[in-house]
């Protein structure tokens, strides 16, 4: 029996079909202030001008960042007025987010065992 993407019980799934997509997405994550973009976004729904002030950055870059985010399916954005609110697409993004986060301090403390 084939199994795909949408098995409850499957692990992981990876092939040539959506290994350009995972790709494009790691790329997007590959950047430390799209990182913290998406920290600040699991509390919940944020506009662009509390994004900037929160870290820092000119309005201009977070829009930039949030714009490569979306393109990778990794945000969403709604519009109120002239503002935009933009939040985390799913719960798999903050999961995937925790798995990374979990694995970068695996990795430390295996380094310091060494």
């Amino acid at each position: 029996m084939e199994q795909g993407p949408g098995d409850a019980h499957l692990a992981a799934w990876l092939d040539a079909r959506n290994a350009p997509a995972v790709a494009a997405m790691l790329q997007a994550l590959a950047a430390p202030s799209r990182l913290l973009i998406l920290a600040q976004l699991r509390d919940g729904p944020l506009a662009v001008t509390t994004l900037s002030e929160a870290l820092g950055l000119r309005q201009p870059s977070v829009s930039h960042h949030l714009g490569l985010l979306r393109a990778a399916g990794l945000v969403s954005g709604v519009r109120d007025g002239r503002s935009v609110f933009y939040r985390l697409r799913n719960e798999h993004v903050t999961a995937l987010l925790d798995a990374i986060v979990r694995h970068g301090e695996h990795v430390r403390a295996a380094a310091g065992r060494e």
